[in-house]
């Protein structure tokens, strides 16, 4: 059973940096495309960033392309969302996705077969 696990912290300050992550398990990781999105209230979820199996290829929403880091640690099955400059807008539920089936990073959630719980962001001014 493929179960994608997000963790770090829930809250920050404005103007600070996070790192979050998703831990995946009953999949090898190195299969499939990883991405992050979010989801802010009464807001659609939105594409952030995402990572090729082997790491060596990214794609990030270009309104996040100079805040946003995603990177992959295949070893240990787990990717990770470094945001810098922390916004209060940036406040959201963060979810990973997984997928295989396409290839490429997709940025429309619909293109994504896993999904994990979804960890609460909070960033205060």
């Amino acid at each position: 059973q493929v179960q994608l696990v997000e963790s770090g912290e829930g809250s920050a300050q404005a103007g600070a940096s996070l790192t979050l992550s998703c831990a995946a398990s009953g999949l090898t990781a190195s299969s499939y495309i990883m991405a992050w999105f979010r989801q802010a209230p009464g807001k659609e979820r939105e594409f952030i960033s995402g990572v090729n199996g082997g790491g060596t290829s990214t794609l990030t929403a270009r309104s996040m392309q100079n805040r946003a880091l995603i990177s992959r640690d295949n070893g240990k099955n787990t990717i990770y969302l470094q945001v810098i400059r922390l916004k209060p807008e940036d406040t959201a539920v963060y979810y990973c996705a997984a997928d295989r089936r396409y290839g490429t990073v997709q940025t429309l959630s619909r293109y994504y077969e896993f999904w994990g719980q979804g960890i609460q962001v909070t960033v205060s001014s």
